[in-house]
């Protein structure tokens, strides 16, 4: 199995230890782990973990280019599972009956070297994720833009995570004739179902307050717009809503802003900066305990409105969906979003923007409410899940959590996928493929002469 995790990793890691539990042998390859900050299955021995692909290229070149390195690591990677497949001085590999690849294609010509069927799961074309903003990012981007779009039809199969982003796959490459399947992200039961110890440091660092709070869950990155809850949440607390909330509850709310923050990444640091100064300038008092914080010694000020948490752990993460009054889940667009489902299965009811995967999951006005992105109208849920009683919350609860044990059980998942595999394995030829050997040789010599180009147009 390949694997290049990002946005998408636990579900990838759920995914792996899937078949594996199914008697499938499983490794994972990815261009960077790190034990220190991973998932605990890739850490504690339960998959085997093969990292490639990070000796050569760095993440970016100058602070840009990092699709090319990206790119660049990808192909270094698949290149050591095709020509040294020994990583670390580990035995040599079982010959691979399907490889998954996640994330990006580029890889893929490579892969079929092997000899092996490709399975690509598309959490969202690349060429949607990025901005281009001036011609030269425009001619920039052309060549890759390309590439992405022939090496993805050069999979055996397409999965993708919802029925939204398969009409967006369709729109964005209009060369491709699949119809990729639909493969709904999943979550363990079992990972949500832990007893949470409420003595542990971690935990009892969120408890100090008896503040009711709303909860937003995302990566500390610009495009969540996580800017939507703080500006819905300042006008809750100046009232400026049709229901009418006493000033004594009102100061007895609290937003908490958690999510992934990676010291590395500029965004999350600047972004982080940003969010607290967009609170500041709101009015709001706020406070960041920061990832690595002494939870032992962690006081989160009592007046703090707005409380900012990085990297929070899984037991802080089950703690806070337990008790939260509602999860505001703002990126508008979203492929789907992992965590409106899990906050379901914790029985914590959801917001989500009416865009996107979460129309989907969400059950609008009985697991949870769709709204536009406005903040005038999420202040609005708000209020009315203020003045909503413990029973009515406890009931929406209920409904969330059955709606993601009928449709986003991980055994559902793990079955899907397991047929789609063993399809994949049955197939004795390439008579489908739209490509001859010749064909994948020329693709990986356009590879490296289009990324070549990109650098001469895009240099520094």
């Amino acid at each position: 199995m390949f694997a290049n995790t990002c946005g998408a990793e636990r579900l990838v890691v759920d995914a792996a230890v899937g078949l594996q539990n199914q008697g499938h042998q499983v490794v994972m390859y990815t261009s960077h782990h790190d034990p220190s900050h991973c998932f605990e299955e890739t850490r504690d021995g339960t998959l085997t973990v093969r990292v490639g692909g990070n000796t050569i290229v760095p993440r970016t070149l100058f602070g840009r280019f990092y699709i090319i390195c990206a790119i660049l690591r990808n192909i270094h990677l698949a290149l050591s599972m095709l020509v040294f497949n020994n990583h670390g001085g580990q035995e040599q590999e079982q010959p691979y009956d399907v490889i998954i690849v996640d994330q990006l294609s580029v890889s893929i010509p490579i892969l079929r070297w092997t000899g092996s069927k490709i399975f690509f799961y598309c959490h969202f074309p690349d060429k949607l994720l990025t901005k281009r903003e001036t011609f030269l990012k425009k001619l920039y981007r052309l060549p890759v833009d390309f590439i992405e779009e022939v090496t993805t039809g050069m999979a055996d199969t397409i999965v993708v995570n919802s029925k939204f982003t398969a009409g967006i796959f369709k729109e964005s490459f209009r060369m491709l004739r699949h119809n990729p399947e639909v493969l709904y992200p999943s979550i363990q039961f079992e990972a949500f179902d832990k007893e949470i110890d409420s003595t542990l440091p971690e935990v009892k660092a969120l408890a100090r307050s008896d503040r009711s709070y709303f909860l937003s869950i995302n990566r500390y990155e610009r495009k969540k717009d996580i800017n939507l809850a703080i500006h819905a949440f300042a006008q809750l607390l100046k009232g400026e809503t049709d229901e009418k909330i006493s000033e004594e509850r009102r100061k007895g709310l609290r937003l908490i802003v958690a999510g992934g923050y990676d010291i590395r990444v500029a965004e999350n640091v600047e972004h982080h900066q940003e969010l607290v100064h967009l609170a500041e300038q709101s009015g709001l008092k706020t406070f960041t305990l920061p990832a690595g914080a002494d939870m032992k010694t962690a006081v989160v000020p009592k007046e703090t409105e707005v409380l900012f948490l990085q990297s929070i752990s899984n037991i802080q993460k089950l703690a806070l969906l337990q008790e939260a009054r509602a999860l505001l889940y703002t990126p508008t667009n979203e492929h789907f979003g992992i965590v409106p489902v899990e906050a379901m299965y914790m029985r914590c009811p959801v917001v989500a923007v009416n865009s996107g995967g979460p129309t989907e999951s969400i059950d609008h006005g009985v697991t949870g409410y769709l709204c536009p992105a406005e903040s005038k109208a999420w202040a609005k849920v708000l209020a009315e899940l203020i003045q909503k009683t413990d029973e009515s919350l406890k009931a929406m609860g209920e409904a969330g959590h059955a709606r993601v044990i009928q449709l986003f059980s991980l055994n559902a998942f793990v079955a899907k996928l397991g047929r789609i595999l063993e399809q994949l394995m049955d197939q004795r030829s390439m008579e489908n493929s739209a490509f001859t050997a010749g064909d994948l040789r020329s693709v990986f010599l356009f590879t490296v002469i289009a990324m070549v180009l990109s650098y001469y147009f895009y240099r520094p």
